[in-house]
C-alpha cells in the first residue's frame, strides 16, 4: 500500500521532533492532554495537501486531530518561531534530494515589504483598470 502523502516519515519525524516541542505543562490545572506533534503537523499537511478547510477535515477518519486544533497548533508554532526553524530542516531535506524547483517562485506582496516613502513611477499603469475587469 502506498503511504498517504501527508504523512510524515520516521525519519522526516526524527529531525523535525526537537524543533516542535510542546511547551513544559502547568503542574497545578495542567488542563488536558494535548495531542503529539505530529499528529498535529501531518492535519497541517492534510490541510495544505488537500486544500480542505480547516473546519472540513475528516479527523475521525484520518485520525488526526480536529482541524480547528490543528489550525491552532500552527499558529502557535508561528508565533513561538518553530515553523521557521522547521521550514528549513524541510528546505534543506529537499534541496539536499535535489527537488526543489525556484523557477516557479512567487512573491507575494503580503509577504515582502514594499519601500516606504519610494517615488512612484511615471510609467501608466494598466493594473488599476485590469483588476476592475471581471470575466464570464
Amino acid at each position: 500500500m502506498k503511504p498517504l502523502k501527508w504523512r510524515v516519515s520516521d525519519e522526516l519525524w526524527e529531525q523535525l521532533a526537537p524543533l516542535l516541542l510542546d511547551p513544559p505543562r502547568r503542574f497545578r490545572s495542567p488542563g488536558r492532554l494535548r495531542y503529539p506533534a505530529r499528529a498535529c503537523l501531518e492535519g497541517i499537511l492534510y490541510v495544505l495537501y488537500t486544500d480542505t478547510p480547516w473546519l472540513e477535515v475528516p479527523y475521525r477518519e484520518l485520525g488526526l486531530p480536529s482541524g480547528e486544533t490543528c489550525r491552532r497548533r500552527l499558529e502557535e508554532w508561528s508565533r513561538r518561531g518553530l515553523l521557521q526553524n522547521a521550514i528549513a530542516v524541510l528546505r534543506q531535506r529537499l534541496a539536499g534530494a535535489d527537488k526543489l524547483d525556484w523557477s516557479r517562485v512567487i512573491v507575494d506582496a503580503s509577504l515582502v515589504q514594499a519601500k516606504k516613502g519610494a517615488r512612484r513611477s511615471r510609467a501608466r499603469s494598466w493594473a488599476n483598470q485590469g483588476a476592475a475587469i471581471t470575466w464570464p
